[in-house]
């Protein structure tokens, strides 16, 4: 997982790089792939239970899900969210990055830099004895601080040996504590969350999801080893 985290995180580094105007989604996936690929892993979503992309790409009001596409072209003022897994040796990793793409509105700059230190507050928390949830609760008291809506229906998750395992990191608070973490756990903490809803819509491709009020939304994501003293982040360069 370190292996595949690194390729990954790697891979994001540059598709968010190449994010610019005029460039398309379909360009960045199949830049994605030949890159995964050459480095020896294998695209995690791609075939996911159908899905037909190395990866998920989110314009502004897609929150998940989204599917690359020839004529989907990245815009100045756009806020761009790319998600994508590594199988490496039949492990997976997980990752998602945020930008916007040129000059972006102050809405959007706002939602990018609460969601990178919502996900740096829930990783700095994470250790051995910790309870699960308490995660949860240190994005939303960060999101909602800033007027901003989680959205609950997606969550984190467990990674390893499949891509989606036990348990679901919720991004909220739900009232219980939750299991304890411990040693050897891997997950992948992910907040997502919106400017104006915590309701969501999905399309008639049957995958990209949108917020419900077409406003703008932002994810990132990174998957966390649980170590003995802390934790390790195995999807950064």
């Amino acid at each position: 997982m370190r292996k595949g985290g690194k390729i990954l995180g790697e891979v994001l580094e540059k598709v968010c790089e190449m994010a610019k105007p005029g460039v398309s989604t379909y360009e960045l996936d199949q830049f994605a792939e030949n890159f995964i690929r050459q480095h020896g892993g294998i695209p995690g979503f791609k075939g996911y239970q159908g899905f037909p992309a190395t990866l998920c790409t989110a314009i502004n009001e897609i929150i998940v899900h989204g599917i690359p596409n020839k004529d989907q072209l990245l815009k100045e003022g756009d806020l761009f969210t790319v998600d994508c897994g590594v199988i490496l040796e039949g492990f997976y990793t997980d990752a998602a990055r945020s930008v916007g793409v040129g000059k972006i509105s102050s809405e959007k700059e706002k939602l990018i830099k609460t969601a990178y230190r919502a996900l740096g507050a829930a990783i700095d928390i994470i250790k051995p004895g910790i309870h699960l949830n308490e995660i949860g609760k240190t994005i939303e008291n960060i999101v909602t601080k800033e007027g901003f809506f989680i959205i609950k229906d997606l969550t984190g998750h467990g990674i390893g040996k499949k891509l989606h395992e036990s348990p679901i990191v919720l991004n909220y608070w739900e009232g219980k504590p939750g299991p304890v973490l411990k040693e050897g756990m891997t997950l992948a903490i992910e907040p997502i969350f919106s400017a104006g809803t915590n309701n969501m819509k999905t399309l008639p491709d049957n995958w990209t999801i949108v917020t419900a009020d077409n406003s703008a939304s932002v994810q990132v994501e990174n998957t966390i080893l649980i170590t003995k003293t802390g934790n390790e982040v195995l999807t950064q360069v």
